[in-house]
């Protein structure tokens, strides 16, 4: 029996303190698999580099925005008519360009056997 490849787009999660200056952090990644209907948002905010990148921004307020990312993701933000979307409409709706502290990379497509692996090891390159 042959395993299953699958494809999947992912994007970067940026922390962008100063969008005129268009320096970032990286603090999260989604990841999409469209004909799985599976999508996966995780992040985390490295408070040391925050402190020493732009020690004025406002940790609570971009973790409050993030943690909405996260639950939109999910579907699980029942508030948001967003949540109630397919995954690849989140995904679209997440990864759409913006100019506010809190944007994405382009998305990016890959194959995988086992989408959680993979989305941990990106995780782990991109933002750990």
């Amino acid at each position: 029996m042959q395993e299953r490849n699958y494809i999947y787009e992912y994007a970067v999660i940026r922390l962008v303190p100063k969008v005129e200056r268009e320096e970032f952090v990286n603090v999260g990644v989604a990841m999409l698999c469209n004909k799985e209907n599976w999508l996966r948002m995780e992040y985390q905010l490295n408070e040391s580099l925050i402190e020493l990148f732009c020690p004025q921004v406002d940790r609570e307020f971009v973790d409050k925005n993030l943690e909405a990312f996260k639950a939109i993701a999910h579907a699980e933000n029942v508030a948001s008519p967003i949540t109630k979307l397919d995954a690849a409409e989140r995904f679209r709706w997440l990864t759409a360009v913006r100019s506010s502290i809190i944007q994405t990379s382009r998305p990016h497509v890959g194959l995988s056997k086992d989408l959680n692996k993979t989305f941990d090891r990106l995780y782990k390159e991109l933002v750990d």
